[in-house]
């Protein structure tokens, strides 16, 4: 698509969005997937879906956002605008993107925690992986999470580097100033690609549990969860498993019946999605049959969220699919 075109499409979308969105506007217009690929890790792509289910690459398989680079991740903010969080491999920043309308993205600005200032935590290394986004409306503030490691990398050993990783977190009122990092758990257990989602009044951490496994750590590996009547805790225990082995970045979204979640979950490296239901977040939690649910081919670390009618109609306009819908 030529630049010139592509911005036409912005405009056209972002004032379709305006003209037809009210605050009371319906949330059952599907879901929007943003991921990376197996191909092109770290970069932005697309998918839909109208039933949480079934999903449709978007763009014909391009990239959403040139100039993005991390493990996507979206939250509306406090103004009604949708916010992106990203980074560099190995660097230190944190970046953010601002959008209107999920079609059209511009560079927010960028921070970098002091992560050697983080009370009870001593980092190996400046590293900043996998930052996670969450906008919090009972308290208004937006919880950034990450994960660091406090284990130097070693060639003899190369699970050292993720037995060190623990989860710093960073609040902000309008992702201009930042408090100082803070460890996220009070368990001493390695964990990455957390996500916290409010249900009700408690809050649930969904996180990856990042020891290898073995006779002495089972659990190894898996994605477990846990919960807290606040933000940023304390928290429970982590739960028993919800998948096997080899499993991570978790990705939440509402069931269009209304009746519970669904959570998908990435066999690696790059293997497949799988996916499990519960009526609520604290579980039970049960297997869907793979036949019952299709992700697209190569589809990476996301993160998916639920849009409106008028949001899925934009984005479609402004890319399209592969089944050229």
């Amino acid at each position: 698509m030529k630049p010139g075109a592509f911005w036409a499409l912005c405009w056209i979308a972002t004032w379709a969005a305006a003209c037809m969105a009210s605050p009371e506007a319906s949330t059952s217009g599907g879901y929007l997937f943003a991921h990376m690929t197996t191909g092109d890790y770290g970069r932005l792509y697309y998918a839909i879906s109208e039933d949480g289910l079934h999903w449709t690459r978007l763009n014909e398989g391009r990239r959403i956002l040139d100039d993005y680079r991390g493990h996507p991740d979206v939250c509306r903010g406090h103004d009604g605008r949708y916010y992106l969080i990203g980074n560099y491999e190995r660097r230190e920043e944190i970046n953010l993107w601002v959008s209107e309308d999920l079609v059209c993205w511009s560079r927010f600005g960028s921070f970098t925690p002091d992560i050697y200032k983080t009370p009870g935590f001593r980092p190996a290394l400046r590293y900043h992986g996998a930052p996670k986004i969450m906008y919090d409306e009972p308290s208004g503030q937006y919880l950034i999470t990450w994960h660091s490691t406090e284990l130097e990398p070693i060639k003899e050993d190369t699970e050292q580097f993720w037995r060190g990783m623990r989860t710093l977190y960073v609040l902000s009122k309008d992702l201009r100033t930042f408090n100082e990092p803070r460890r996220l758990f009070a368990f001493d257990m390695a964990t990455i690609d957390v996500i916290v989602r409010r249900e009700g009044d408690r809050y649930t951490a969904i996180l990856k549990d990042e020891r290898y496994p073995s006779f002495d750590w089972p659990t190894g590996k898996t994605i477990r969860i846990c919960s807290s009547p606040n933000l940023t805790g304390p928290w429970t225990e982590p739960s028993a498993p919800i998948t096997a082995n080899f499993h991570e970045a978790p990705a939440l979204i509402r069931r269009p019946d209304g009746r519970g979640w669904y959570l998908y979950y990435e066999q690696y490296p790059g293997v497949t999605y799988g996916l499990s239901t519960a009526p609520r977040l604290e579980g039970p939690w049960h297997a869907v049959y793979w036949k019952d649910y299709s992700t697209p081919p190569g589809a990476r670390h996301g993160c998916m969220i639920e849009i409106t009618p008028d949001q899925h109609r934009a984005i479609l306009a402004a890319y399209g699919s592969e089944k050229g819908v």
